[in-house]
């Protein structure tokens, strides 16, 4: 990404460059070749231009362009430069939770943030209307995630499975037990559930959020009146110790054999 011979850009045409040419990113150095400028200067000089809404800097040495349908925003909407983002800062992630459940066609509401997780301890970042809230799980390099394409590239997505998982690993996140039923629910209403390919990604959690996971299964299986056969997952818990449905809540509440979950709460499905 060069200009011509003897091209000169100017800072006012540099937004509309990239954009030109399919890249709606750019770092601090490419930004000081393609000025023609020392990258000392490359913020002062692109000050006026980050005033004016045409690119916003989501992390030192990292500029993402504002295209004018976006610049009421304040900036592009996360799915158009998390990517970038994330490789910029060179830590693994993938979209999850809620913003992974919208993008798998189950959510009631869009849901206010863009939720992340990744390994590295991030702090939550805001630009205008986009926010974005960052879950620390050091455990996520080998669950299976789905690569979607977005406006200016790709994104990772945990797909439907890790997703499941992760929703019953972080009600709290969630919108709460009756949100992350709702959604289960959705997904067992339209055959989402690849049980054996639960099997599989729940290896990667422990054996509690599987339990927890089976018994919500069930639950909005027979709330939605669909037939899902879970006893892969039952058959795949080795030794499991009883567990309560909601980790913060009573220890009262009737005793699941199964699958060793006590249910101290009674979740209330949108269904």
């Amino acid at each position: 990404m060069s200009p011509q011979p003897g091209e000169v850009i100017e800072p006012r045409e540099l937004a509309d460059w990239l954009l030109a040419r399919g890249r709606g990113w750019v770092t601090t150095s490419e930004a000081a070749t393609l000025l023609d400028i020392p990258e000392r200067h490359v913020a002062p000089t692109l000050a006026r231009w980050r005033q004016r809404g045409h690119l916003f800097s989501p992390t030192k040495g990292l500029y993402v362009i504002v295209p004018a349908e976006f610049r009421s925003w304040g900036a592009v909407p996360a799915s158009h430069f998390i990517d970038d983002f994330m490789n910029h800062l060179g830590h693994a992630y993938y979209v999850a939770l809620l913003s992974a459940a919208e993008l798998h066609g189950f959510a009631h509401q869009r849901p206010q943030v863009f939720q992340v997780m990744t390994p590295a301890r991030l702090r939550d970042r805001d630009f205008g209307r986009v926010r974005i809230r960052f879950v620390t799980d050091a455990s996520l390099t080998d669950r299976v995630v789905d690569v979607v394409n977005t406006p200016t590239g790709t994104m990772r997505v945990s797909s439907v499975q890790t997703t499941v998982l992760d929703l019953v690993s972080h009600p709290n996140l969630s919108g709460g037990l009756s949100n992350v039923s709702t959604i289960l629910g959705e997904m067992v209403e339209e055959r989402r559930i690849d049980v054996a390919q639960l099997v599989a990604s729940a290896a990667m959690y422990p054996t509690s959020i599987a339990q927890r996971c089976g018994w919500l299964l069930d639950f909005v299986a027979h709330h939605v009146g669909v037939e899902l056969d879970t006893s892969p997952l039952a058959d795949s818990l080795e030794r499991p110790r009883r567990v309560l449905l909601e980790p913060r809540g009573g220890r009262d509440g009737e005793k699941d054999g199964r699958w060793r979950v006590t249910a101290n709460i009674t979740p209330e499905p949108d269904l």
